[in-house]
């Protein structure tokens, strides 16, 4: 779900990025690690993984460089070193790259997920913090549309339905709140140094009102988009590769469209559906060195077969049973994979960071008439008519279109 409320003004951000070369929060990236995907692919697959899914037009350029056995790698952009990949001389004799997540067809069979571990990431933040990370509105003092309590809610609704299917669910956020230790306060001098790079030499400290003008160009708003945006998603990242270590992250979340003027917001008529998996770096992006070593984690880590397989199916048989036409993207930031018209490669912090299958659902338009209508009407387990139709609550919709596709023999089927 896009902010759309009030959109933060984050170019101090990119400027600062620029200049360290590293993403905002960012650890400089320890290169040595990927010694361990030494001879596991082959160049024409890196090439082809590279080209369609992770750098297409080209992003890589003089960052990578390809040769018939080997790639160079620049580990510090404006520096001249670099990491040399080792490719398998052919698929046969390629060696396994580490990993700790399974693929579903090598788990054992039974019930339809028996033995597969899946994290429910309830996407954003509930209650208050809601309000803060402006995944949060409401008309003429309605119920509020808050997408981090609907989300925990789907979840909630979900995990037994997994559970009863064979799989072993795990949390990455079990209540409204965050799941870091770290609060906006922690990174106001931060936020000072990114606002002095944006040329705001005396900010202001705070704002009033969500509403107030400028308020994107205030300390605290900056801190509070270092928080959420970063500090939260870094954390989640950390629970999932050192704790969890799950076989697949469902990442839930809803969608929105903009919506005209903040001041005077209308609802919109449309609602859409589309599933994301990790890919479509920008060469902006590749340019930063945690995103370009990020990366490659994710394409040499053998995740994007098995990304995309579960995306693609849940994508199908979601779509089938919301009867909701695929979100299309009009810019370069992402990419069509698997032939569907529902999946898309796109650069998220989470699909990024979490180093085993993510699939990131975004289904409904947060603030669509319909679906307006239906948080009205609140979570019920029997059928009413809502917004014109007969239906479940819109939470229970969404976690029994997850719960069925996840159900599809196709999901325990090798590629």
């Amino acid at each position: 779900m896009r902010n759309f409320l009030l959109p933060l003004v984050t170019a101090g951000l990119a400027l600062a990025a620029r200049a360290e070369s590293l993403s905002p929060l960012a650890q400089r990236p320890n290169w040595q690690e990927l010694e361990a995907f030494q001879e596991t692919i082959t160049r024409a697959e890196f090439v082809r993984l590279l080209d369609r899914v992770y750098a297409p037009r080209d992003a890589h350029r003089g960052l990578i460089e390809v040769r018939e056995t080997s790639a160079s790698i620049l580990t510090h952009l404006g520096g001249n070193e670099y990491f040399v990949l080792r490719f398998a001389a052919e698929e046969k004799s390629a060696k396994p790259a580490p990993r700790f997540w399974h693929r579903r067809a090598e788990l054992p069979q039974g019930k339809p997920l028996a033995g597969l571990r899946i994290a429910l990431d309830p996407g954003h933040l509930g209650g208050d913090w809601a309000r803060m990370e402006e995944r949060w509105f409401t008309f003429d003092g309605g119920v509020p549309v808050a997408e981090g309590d609907l989300t925990l809610r789907v979840a909630e609704l979900l995990a037994p339905k997994l559970t009863a299917l064979g799989a072993e669910v795990l949390w990455v956020r079990r209540s409204a709140g965050p799941t870091t230790a770290q609060r906006p306060a922690d990174f106001f001098p931060l936020a000072r140094t990114l606002l002095a790079a944006q040329g705001h030499a005396h900010p202001r400290e705070t704002y009033r009102s969500m509403e107030e003008p400028g308020r994107g160009d205030t300390v605290q708003a900056q801190a509070e988009f270092l928080f959420y945006r970063q500090a939260e998603i870094r954390n989640r990242a950390t629970i999932v590769n050192t704790e969890l270590k799950p076989d697949v992250v469902l990442c839930l979340h809803f969608n929105a469209d903009a919506w005209g003027n903040p001041d005077r917001p209308a609802l919109v008529p449309n609602n859409h559906f589309h599933v994301l998996v990790n890919g479509a770096y920008s060469a902006g992006e590749l340019r930063l060195d945690d995103q370009r070593f990020e990366m490659l984690q994710h394409l040499l880590g053998g995740i994007t077969e098995e990304e995309q397989r579960l995306g693609t199916i849940v994508a199908q048989s979601m779509a089938s049973a919301l009867a909701l036409p695929p979100f299309i993207y009009h810019q370069n930031n992402a990419v069509r994979v698997n032939g569907s018209p529902y999946v898309w490669a796109r650069n998220l912090l989470a699909n990024r960071l979490y180093r085993c299958p993510v699939v990131f659902l975004e289904p409904y338009v947060m603030n669509s008439r319909e679906i307006w209508e239906r948080v009205q009407a609140g979570d019920y387990a029997d059928e009413r008519i809502v917004a014109g139709s007969l239906r479940p609550s819109l939470v229970r919709e969404y976690a029994d279109a997850v719960a069925n596709a996840f159900a599809l023999p196709s999901v325990g089927t090798s590629p």
